[in-house]
């Protein structure tokens, strides 16, 4: 029961991580998803049901509200502004090795730790002006989303690698080359806008798969005007996420992704 309430956390936690001030959510495995909720977001809980069962069977659904005024889309960003990721990477690649028995106490432990951090940050962002555009980071990986934002928005994005947010312990398995399969199929479906500058030394194949990696309740990928970065910064750091970090670039051209390794 205690690994099920688990993951019923990482569960609803990226459910609520979609929406801004919940109104419903509904549909539990059991009751300690809902209760871990209720600490910490106290939503309303309108109707649902519990099972008994060895595997996650479950439905949940989320609404929420947010001021017409205070929206931001995936499809504003502008040529200029800055990438900001709130959250590593390595949820996909490390929960494959937790299936295999690849990955130790420790290991776990950051991969829940990131799972379970609930995306309330986003609001905070939202009253930024200057933030022109924001999105999540789940099951197309960073490569999937970052492309989202290209296309609605018109826009190249350039991504410094050495700048990427990695979980510790994803990287020793991620060498492993233990990727979840999903990974393939994503490279498969956009990796001919992805391009790659490596004037030291290539990028290694695990290494490119990390930003294919799809996360469960991921982090939120954010653009904004260089003039507001730091203020971006500052508040995702007030928030406890001390990963974030400045992965990048938008800049005019064709729509795609250049990794740069310098």
């Amino acid at each position: 029961m205690a690994s099920q309430s688990r993951w019923n956390r990482i569960r609803d936690t990226g459910d609520r991580s979609d929406v801004g001030s919940g109104l419903l959510s509904g549909g539990a495995w059991d009751t300690s998803s809902l209760q871990f909720l209720e600490r910490r977001e106290r939503p309303y809980v309108r109707g649902g049901h519990s099972i008994d069962s060895p595997e996650p069977i479950f439905g949940l659904v989320v609404a929420g509200t947010v001021h017409p005024d205070k929206l931001k889309a995936n499809s504003t960003a502008k040529a200029g502004d800055d990438l900001v990721l709130t959250k590593p990477l390595g949820v996909g690649v490390m929960t494959t090795a937790l299936k295999g028995g690849k990955l130790g106490p420790e290991g776990y432990a950051e991969a829940l730790a990131t799972m379970t951090r609930l995306n309330s940050v986003g609001p905070v962002l939202a009253d930024i002006p200057s933030v022109h555009a924001i999105t999540d980071v789940t099951g197309f990986g960073l490569f999937g989303h970052l492309l989202e934002v290209c296309r609605g928005s018109g826009v190249r994005a350039v991504v410094d690698f050495p700048n990427l947010p990695v979980m510790e312990h994803a990287v020793p398995v991620a060498k492993l080359g233990t990727f979840p399969g999903a990974v393939k199929r994503n490279l498969e479906s956009y990796g001919e806008y992805i391009s790659y500058e490596e004037s030291v030394q290539p990028l290694e194949n695990w290494q490119k798969s990390l930003m294919a990696d799809p996360q469960t309740s991921g982090g939120l990928l954010v653009a904004v005007d260089p003039s507001a970065t730091d203020t971006v910064l500052q508040k995702l750091r007030e928030d406890g996420l001390a990963h974030a970090a400045v992965i990048g670039r938008l800049v005019d051209g064709d729509v795609g992704i250049v990794v740069r390794n310098p």
